[in-house]
């Protein structure tokens, strides 16, 4: 039978699943960051504020007054960190952003321990020690090209998503699709004085529209929850998923094959979430320690 933190894994591994195809969405739109940003940022506030409005039994304003704090914090560093992933998935390879974010964990201990006081247990850190070594492999064949601005927008980018799985993690209460609909609202906001919409080619509407309506918000709503269940450093360490599903995108559909550094790399890192997640579990029960599995 599955457990809370099973639970949780299992959220987070379908979210970014989900998750990785915005890149793949991104790429057809094949438009300015901006303008992507504004289309996609509108069509999911309609999504998620509808899933709000029919899940919440308060009115909205209500339910965001409860939390405005944490609403507000998240709205700012969900919208920036998809803006910042929207604009490196157009300024480097999509298999570089996506093994780059896979290094989420690594922040996202950090923050946990600063922030929460949540214990890291040991092969997790290992696990964590192995996925830098995976991502470092992977940007230093950009070190001194083009495409390094890019690299440094996705690593913006976990950097965000990394504070947000915290305050998800802190605030167990906090109303997902309210503040993500509110995320999504602040990211269309920002973006909308630098769009072109009027210059869009519907591609980028069908695209953009298709990852803001249905799946990204899916993904984006399993993720949220899964630090309910399980540490935000276990969470975390499910950002692999996304690596592996959107380089496998990017190749299918654009021949983007990716470089031998990026699939050494990513194996690393596919290696070490396993490690940290799976193997820790088993490594744990074998020496009857069942306590060390409560939020600490």
């Amino acid at each position: 039978m599955i457990d809370d933190r099973q639970r949780g894994w299992a959220l987070a591994a379908f979210g970014m699943l989900m998750v990785s195809t915005d890149s793949l969405f991104i790429r057809t739109a094949d438009f300015d960051a901006w303008t992507i940003a504004v289309v996609f940022g509108i069509a999911s506030t309609v999504s998620l504020g509808t899933v709000a409005a029919v899940t919440t039994p308060e009115p909205l304003w209500r339910a965001a007054r409860g939390a405005p704090g944490p609403l507000l914090l998240v709205a700012v560093l969900a919208s920036t960190s998809q803006l910042a992933f929207t604009g490196a998935v157009n300024n480097t390879a999509v298999s570089n952003v996506v093994v780059i974010v896979a290094a989420t964990p690594v922040l996202a201990a950090i923050f946990a321990r600063i922030a929460l006081g949540e214990r890291t247990e040991r092969q997790v850190i290992v696990a964590i020690v192995l996925v830098i070594a995976g991502i470092g492999l992977v940007v230093s064949g950009s070190l001194g090209e083009p495409t390094i601005d890019g690299d440094l927008l996705a690593v913006l980018a976990i950097v965000l998503f990394s504070m947000s799985v915290i305050v998800w993690r802190r605030h167990p209460e906090l109303n997902r699709p309210l503040a993500l609909a509110a995320s999504s609202a602040a990211m269309a906001v920002i973006a909308l004085p630098l769009a072109s919409l009027g210059d869009a080619p519907w591609r980028v509407f069908v695209a953009a529209g298709a990852m803001g309506l249905v799946f990204n918000p899916i993904g984006r709503m399993s993720y949220s929850t899964a630090p309910k269940y399980a540490p935000a450093a276990e969470v975390a360490l499910f950002a692999p998923v996304e690596t592996v599903a959107a380089t496998a995108w990017a190749w299918i559909f654009f021949s983007e094959a990716p470089s031998i550094r990026t699939v050494i790399g990513g194996l690393i890192v596919i290696g070490a979430v396993l490690f940290g997640t799976v193997g820790n579990r088993r490594s744990v029960a074998r020496r009857h320690e069942p306590d060390t599995f409560t939020q600490q």
